[in-house]
Parts: C-alpha cells; structure tokens; sequence
C-alpha cells in the first residue's frame, strides 16, 4: 500500500471524474506534480443515479502512477467488491454511513490491508459519525449531493468539518479530514479555514485550460487559509 502521507497535511486530491476518459492517464500524468492523492469515485447506478468506473479501470490506471489510490465508493454494497478494490490497486476506500454495516465494512477493508475512509452526505448529520472517529483514517463530508461533478459547493456542510476538526484535535485522533464537491479556487480555503486538510477537487482542475496551474493555485489559496 502507498503511504498516504503525513496525517493532517493539506492534500490535493483531483477527481478523475472529471477528466477525460478518453485520455484518463495522461490526464492524471499531467497533475502528478501537484497530485498527493487520486480521488476514484465509484458509482453502482443505484446508491447514486449514475455510473462511473470500477475495478478494471483501476487496475489500468495503476500503472501509471505512484499516488495514493482514494477510492469513494458510491455503492449499495460496497463490501461485496472490497477485495476486488484491493487487488485493483487500491489503496483506501471510502464507504458512505448511509448504507449501513459500518463497522463491519471498517473491519473488512482493514483485514485486506487497505486505509479506511468514511463518507457522510450534506443532508447526513455529524452525530452517527463521530463514534467512528477513532477506527478510520479519513473522514468525508460531502459538499454536494454525490452522484454527479461539476455541482454547487453547500457551505452549510462547514458546521460539521468544524465540529469533526474539532473532535480530531480534541481528541488526538490520527484521522484526515476530507472535503469533497464543488472545491475550487473560491471554496477551497472556506474548507481549509474549517479544518478540512484533503481537497478533492474535478472540475475546478481538469476542465480548466493548464490543470496543474489550477491545482497548484487551489493549493496555495488553501494554505494561505490555514496560516491565517
């Protein structure tokens, strides 16, 4: 498994959701110098109304790089497919509460070596999450409904990386905080000012003319935001 990196260090992740599939990695070559880790989202048709990626294309794309693997799992029953992950390349995998079984999923994912993330919807609230603080590496607040890129970021959503950021510290917990949807140049440092300190970011990245500049530019106005 790769490491990850230092927990609590500012990362930029940019969704391959939003590149193009077509050229997908040469796509993800061209960010890979301000690329911490590679957000994956996974979409089954039916927890999220579209479709996306999965195991396969994983596995295609592992070649070409040396990144950490952040696999968003969009799914009704993600731990039917949890070591199909793993031997994908796979390097976490993030399962959303909403679907149940939580600590089942946590236990499995681990027992195959991989990170664990977990995910909440904006309307989802922070208080069935918070007793998993301590068995996850990274928790996700979603700033837009998950299903589609390219939506508006729900600042509402701020309130629970607050209080996530807060318990983390409180606690001493080695848990990353990630934000995912509608991150951009404007939002990204909201989220980071927050407490947020893993970026994922689409659009704003790979529909932009120079992709690299784009997420190097989400890069600093997010550190700016967390010296202030």
């Amino acid at each position: 498994m790769i490491d990850p990196g230092v927990i609590g260090s500012l990362r930029i992740a940019p969704s391959i959701l939003a590149a193009d599939f077509g050229i997908l990695a040469a796509n993800v070559q061209s960010v890979d110098a301000e690329t911490d880790w590679l957000h994956v989202d996974v979409m089954d048709g039916h927890f999220v109304p579209n479709i996306s990626l999965g195991p396969p294309v994983i596995k295609s794309l592992r070649s070409y790089s040396d990144k950490f693997f952040d696999c968003h799992l969009m799914m009704s029953d993600p731990g039917r497919y949890l070591e199909s992950f793993k031997t994908s390349g796979a390097d976490g995998v993030s399962v959303h509460i909403e679907v149940g079984g939580t600590a089942n999923l946590i236990s499995d994912a681990r027992a195959l070596g991989m990170r664990v993330g977990l995910v909440i919807n904006p309307e989802t609230p922070y208080e069935p999450a918070r007793p998993f603080l301590g068995d996850i590496d990274y928790l996700m607040i979603m700033s837009v409904h998950p299903g589609f890129g390219g939506q508006s970021f729900i600042e509402d959503v701020m309130d629970k990386v607050r209080r996530a950021r807060a318990d983390i510290t409180e606690g001493n917990l080695a848990c990353d905080l990630e934000i995912d949807g509608g991150i951009d140049l404007h939002t990204a440092p909201i989220a980071a000012a927050a407490g947020a300190n893993v970026l994922v970011a689409g659009s704003a990245i790979f529909n932009k003319p120079v992709p690299i500049d784009a997420a190097r530019a989400i890069r600093a106005a997010a550190l700016a935001a967390r010296s202030e």
